[in-house]
């Protein structure tokens, strides 16, 4: 992570960026993202003037904590690319995104200012749909999926079913009848 001032962080600003991250992550899994911002900093065994100057506000720190998520969203479906089979790669990766989604329902971007706000749900959007695209589009060539499909009505039926459901099981469940349809044997 590169500071507004574009300079590079030293080692260990970087390395305290990371740990509040990653606290951040685990207490917004455990508790939701209302968790006091000085429990986070505990966590991540760094003192609270180490995470304002990190993350001055509870938008920014979301913010991280999303964008990592994002970037390992789409990282996940390049290493699907290179799965044997582009049926269960894709569905594999929409899994994922279902269950990112379904408990992921604070906008990470919130308290950001709206113009910062557009910019950055653009990109991950951006990000997700070219993920999707090329993971469908193999899918597509395999004869695994549909081949009039586009990726946008794909992922409207993926976000549907996440946002459907808080409990991952039951979203998971959403998407197999997805998957399989209404018809054959259950």
């Amino acid at each position: 992570m590169v500071p507004s001032s574009g300079r590079a962080r030293r080692a260990d600003a970087e390395r305290n960026a990371r740990l509040l991250v990653a606290a951040a992550r685990e207490l917004f899994d455990e508790r939701g993202p209302d968790v006091a911002l000085d429990e986070v900093a505990r966590r991540a065994g760094v003192g609270n003037a180490t995470l304002y100057r990190h993350y001055p506000t509870r938008g920014d720190l979301l913010t991280a904590v999303y964008a990592d998520e994002i970037a390992a969203l789409c990282d996940r479906g390049a290493a699907l690319l290179r799965e044997p089979d582009p049926g269960e790669a894709l569905f594999t990766w929409l899994e994922d995104f279902v269950v990112h989604v379904a408990t992921r329902r604070t906008p990470a971007f919130a308290g950001v200012d709206g113009e910062r706000r557009t910019a950055l749900f653009e990109r991950w959007h951006a990000s997700l749909t070219s993920t999707a695209e090329r993971l469908l589009s193999r899918a597509q060539e395999a004869g695994a999926v549909r081949g009039d499909l586009a990726v946008a009505e794909v992922l409207a039926l993926a976000n549907a079913v996440a946002v459907s459901e808080t409990d991952v099981g039951r979203a998971r469940r959403l998407l197999d009848i997805l998957r399989h349809g209404f018809s054959g044997p259950g």
